[in-house]
């Protein structure tokens, strides 16, 4: 056992962690758009459909990030200032996007109708390979627990569309807070019933990691692509300085299943899960 004392809970960020969002969400802003630029319906300002007609599907990415951005800084400032009025992710999400459409000069090249429905692109996102055998093995053992920003329903659609088959499906909206907030991470501790050290983070996410590590929990990394946003030479004192408890590199595709076996899981042959082409 890699963890000492062995964990009963392991905590799953599931943004990034378990879900590759950025492939996703990149190709579908840039699939509807096409769709929007060829539809015989569509009513588009030349300005707009030149706009877009001009992103290429890097272009896309970059709003991709910007949106992805606009959600850690909403989570950040509402879990250091408990004053803020109170939003679930899934209204930041449209309200988010409706503001960089105007940024981007797209304003109108979806229906308002097209746009939430668009919004909720993150109740879909294609999991890690990884991510649905890894889960399953660690359940041989472990309680498996996602711990994330998103709200309920929407984590619940992740665990059904990815075959994430986690025990237990908890939400920062539980506690009325977002991570780092203490409030979440000791609050699902609680509602276990379980003392801090009896539970393990899994995030790809070295700031997650750190809150969680500073209320007890142990702390289980997982390096997936351009996840990380600390820089290399940030990573690397982290990795010296060996707070975390368990650390699994980015080399090859078994991140999940890697934990597993650091974790004393035995593993049988497992196919990996395979992505759809358009993630």
């Amino acid at each position: 056992m890699a963890l000492s004392p062995p964990p009963r809970a392991l905590f799953f960020d599931v943004f990034g962690t378990c879900v590759d969002w950025r492939t996703t969400v990149t190709h579908a802003l840039y699939t509807q758009a096409h769709a929007a630029l060829n539809s015989a319906t569509a009513s588009l300002a030349t300005s707009v459909r030149m706009r877009a007609s001009d992103m290429s599907l890097e272009d896309w990415g970059t709003l991709a990030q910007q949106w992805r951005n606009s959600y850690k800084a909403f989570t950040k400032s509402l879990a250091a200032d408990p004053t803020l009025a109170w939003k679930t992710i899934d209204v930041h999400h449209l309200e988010s996007l409706q503001g960089i459409l105007v940024d981007w000069k797209l304003e109108g090249l979806w229906t308002d109708e097209e746009v939430k429905a668009l919004s909720l692109v993150w109740h879909r996102l294609e999991p890690w390979s990884d991510s649905s055998p890894g889960v399953q093995a660690l359940n041989k053992l472990f309680y498996t627990v996602t711990l994330s920003n998103g709200n309920i329903s929407l984590l619940s659609d992740l665990k059904e569309h990815g075959s994430l088959d986690f025990t237990h499906v908890f939400s920062a909206e539980l506690f009325g807070s977002y991570k780092p907030s203490p409030k979440v991470y000791l609050g699902a501790v609680e509602r276990l019933g379980l003392k801090p050290e009896q539970c393990a983070m899994v995030a790809a996410h070295l700031d997650d990691l750190k809150a969680a590590k500073s209320h007890g929990l142990q702390a289980i990394y997982v390096e997936r692509p351009l996840e990380e946003d600390w820089s290399e030479e940030e990573v690397e004192v982290a990795k010296g300085q060996g707070w975390v408890d368990l650390w699994v590199d980015g080399n090859g595709t078994r991140g999940f299943i890697t934990v597993a076996e650091k974790l004393g899981v035995e593993i049988e042959e497992m196919p990996l899960r395979r992505r759809s082409s358009t993630a």
